[in-house]
């Protein structure tokens, strides 16, 4: 429940909000001498309290009970137990860095923290930093200039970071860099929620927080990169393997 705990502190604003009116609806559905608008009103009420309990239940489905900061299905893609030099990419939210240093001593890991996202300035951060403490080693980046050595990675991982890279623009000098810093052989690992059907139904507006598969998809090629493989982690993210696209 730790990561569900931290989305509910993130979130905590629009919930109020939400939750306010929807008793706003319930009460004026009491007040109202129409049958058939109360009635309207009370499911209102109703859709909206459901989509707010929808989406915590969403939330701990995909943070606490899936693999999405596990490392069983990286392992199927990647040997992380190698000696591999690798890169892990987080936007002011480092759950996982730890844990695979802990598992895999032998991984020479760099631990990345995209400058500018959203998520730095936000008040629960300093509560998140406290649950999961930033690894001492960490480095901040700017998405457009990876300071590393042209093919010099095995792998880079990237668990719900990129899409905090807003503009189209750097997102596609992201990719670029990744490509150059990357082994000819190696592997990018992005994992992120869509913005698709199933996130609009459990997340409603916060679905446009993420980017759709196509926006993915043209940033990606637009890297002159492939996208080598796509496995769904739960109904709500999706971990896209990305390769160099070499002739």
């Amino acid at each position: 429940m730790k990561i569900t705990k931290l989305v509910v502190l993130f979130n905590y604003q629009k919930i109020l909000i939400g939750l306010f009116v929807s008793i706003l609806f319930f009460v004026f559905s009491l007040l109202l001498n129409s049958t058939i608008l109360g009635l309207i009103f009370k499911i209102i009420s109703l859709i909206i309290f459901l989509n707010i309990i929808a989406s915590i239940i969403a939330s701990y489905i995909l943070y606490d009970k899936s693999d999405l900061y596990e490392l069983q299905k990286i392992n199927k893609v990647v040997n992380i137990a190698k000696d591999n030099k690798a890169i892990l990419i987080h936007a002011s939210f480092d759950p996982l860095s730890k844990k695979i240093e802990n598992e895999y001593p032998n991984l020479n890991l760099t631990v990345c923290d995209i400058y500018g996202n959203r998520h730095e300035h936000d008040k629960g951060i300093k509560t998140s930093k406290k649950i999961f403490p930033p690894n001492p080693k960490e480095i901040k980046i700017h998405p457009n200039k990876l300071p590393f050595e042209n093919e010099s990675q095995d792998f880079i991982l990237a668990i719900t970071a990129v899409h905090e890279i807003l503009n189209h623009e750097t997102r596609v000098e992201f990719f670029k860099e990744a490509k150059r810093i990357l082994k000819d052989d190696g592997i990018i690992i992005v994992s992120e929620q869509f913005r698709n059907f199933t996130n609009f139904l459990f997340f409603n507006i916060g679905a446009f927080h993420f980017l759709s598969f196509k926006q993915w998809k043209k940033g990606i090629y637009d890297a002159n990169l492939k996208i080598d493989g796509s496995e769904k982690i739960t109904p709500f993210a999706n971990m896209l393997i990305i390769k160099k696209n070499i002739a």
